[in-house]
């Protein structure tokens, strides 16, 4: 499993598999789940910031993809 936060966007993605999504489906607002056929693979969690605690968000490694769009800011 791997976790990433894009500050930018505020949005929090929770990786299952590295495979390919298929489908997604708004489970509710502002919260998304991936599917590969029928395997859950991740979860989009949108407006991060207001819906965890700042302290679980500050644990989450910011992949290196973000790190470029960060700088950028």
């Amino acid at each position: 499993m791997k976790v990433t936060y894009d500050p930018k966007s505020d949005a929090m993605y929770i990786y299952f598999s590295e495979k390919k999504s298929t489908r997604t489906e708004e489970v509710n607002e502002d919260f998304l789940v991936d599917y590969a056929g029928s395997e859950m693979i991740g979860i989009e969690i949108l407006d991060a910031s207001r819906k965890l605690p700042k302290k679980n968000l500050g644990s989450v490694k910011i992949e290196p993809e973000y790190l470029g769009k960060i700088n950028q800011l």
